[in-house]
């Protein structure tokens, strides 16, 4: 599986830095990050995502699912789409809707708000715990 997340926002935070940090040791998947910053955050990120990939935008609107739906998902993508992904993470506003139009799915961690940086740190653990659902592994107790 050969993971892309394009995001807004650079980890600055010990804490948060370290537990991405920790699930991106963990992950047995090739991960690649793309942060971008600045006024044209959004117009370097919208060329960046990749058009071989199945697109990912996380936004509060999106389909909520369990995790194992979500592992599912994956183990879809590696079977139907060369096990190429793209996770686009944007800012306080949201996500312009070009992105939006563009993804093959929008998904959602809750109705509740989230910090965009955190969100990035949920979804290595979900990535993590998605990969040990795949494999049999009682990481993910139900």
């Amino acid at each position: 599986m050969h993971i892309s997340l394009a995001v807004i926002g650079k980890l600055r935070d010990p804490a948060l830095k370290a537990l991405y940090e920790e699930y991106h040791k963990r992950l047995e998947w090739k991960l690649a990050l793309y942060e971008y910053e600045g006024k044209s955050a959004f117009s370097q990120l919208s060329p960046s995502v990749a058009r071989a990939s199945y697109l990912i935008a996380l936004d509060q609107q999106g389909e909520n699912l369990k995790s194992e739906e979500f592992a599912l998902l994956l183990e879809s993508i590696q079977l139907h789409h060369q096990g190429k992904v793209t996770f686009v993470i944007g800012a306080a506003e949201g996500l312009p809707q070009d992105i939006k139009t563009k993804a093959n799915k929008i998904i959602s961690f809750g109705k509740l708000t989230w910090p965009h940086l955190l969100v990035r740190v949920l979804l290595m653990e979900q990535l993590y715990r998605a990969q040990q659902i795949l494999k049999g592994h009682p990481y993910h107790r139900e």
